[in-house]
């Protein structure tokens, strides 16, 4: 059996390769703390202390696993966002802290406010929505995804974090589904937005291991989705309702160029790295 110490300079090493130095340590240290229970500091306290048989078999399969590229999240089965441990899958896109932004912007924009009604387009792991719905709990919460995979697990999320949130398995760029959903105060999407030519640029355990589905959008059509969404909002937006969107960085001025274009006022943010990456839309002629 592998001490903990051990144990955690194995694992650095052997994910140097698919990882800089400092990725690497950090995903030993959350394999470790999630086999073994004890945080960093404890684990340096003991650091010589052995991984017990089931432990050892457990770091074995993961470090496996790792190995083989797959996202450190789908190996625990969880990833955290905006403090809560939501589970993800192969079927989900691994929630970024890019996108709580997002989800604060509509919470700080709309905290006082009650009966809102909240549309989600793209559930994924159920992130947004779900962690719309705990903070603003008087805002009746739908959400709707093409993939039925990705519905199962946000369902699965809600009914752990105790989050009231209708699911529909609808798609987005089909006009008769649209019409099958209703109007709503705030619509909100972090929709497939990476252009299918830029597959190779990615991180191979996004580019091998994320859904696709999710990720990418034809090549000589970046704005595919946005321009769908943004049309459907014009019909499904109540009087004074606002269209919040995460953008794909090289082309946020475009798309809020479009959106200006379709009768919106819009602001453009920036995240926390300085990059443009939200927009929200407002279309007080509706």
């Amino acid at each position: 059996m592998l001490s903990y110490n051990k144990a955690f300079y194995s694992l650095k090493n052997a994910l140097q390769p698919l990882y800089d130095a400092q990725e690497a340590a950090a995903i030993a240290h959350e394999v470790l703390e999630h086999i073994t229970g004890l945080s960093k500091m404890q684990r340096l306290i003991d650091k010589d202390n052995l991984l017990t048989d089931t432990q050892q078999q457990q770091y074995d399969s993961m470090q496996a696993a790792l190995l083989k590229g797959i996202p450190m999240q789908y190996v625990l089965g969880h990833a955290w966002f905006m403090g809560r441990q939501f589970m993800v899958d192969d079927n989900v896109l691994i929630p970024r802290p890019e996108t709580e932004e997002l989800v604060q912007w509509i919470i700080d924009d709309h905290r006082d406010k009650t009966n809102l009604s909240i549309l989600d387009i793209g559930t994924g792991s159920g992130c947004i929505p779900i962690s719309s719905q705990l903070v603003l709990p008087h805002a009746t919460v739908t959400s709707c995804d093409i993939s039925e995979g990705a519905l199962n697990t946000a369902r699965k999320n809600a009914t752990t974090l105790g989050a009231d949130v209708n699911f529909l398995q609808r798609d987005i760029l089909n006009e008769r589904e649209q019409q099958q959903l209703d109007t709503y105060d705030i619509i909100v999407s972090n929709p497939p937005y990476i252009p299918i030519n830029e597959k190779e640029t990615l991180h191979e355990n996004v580019r091998n291991h994320e859904p696709g589905l999710a990720l990418f959008v034809p090549e000589n059509d970046p704005q595919l989705f946005y321009r769908e969404i943004a049309k459907f909002a014009l019909n499904h937006l109540k009087p004074g309702g606002q269209l919040y969107f995460e953008l794909h960085v090289d082309y946020a001025q475009e798309t809020e160029a479009l959106l200006k274009t379709m009768g919106y006022t819009t602001e453009l943010r920036k995240d926390m790295h300085g990059n443009w990456r939200m927009v929200r839309g407002n279309n007080f002629t509706i």
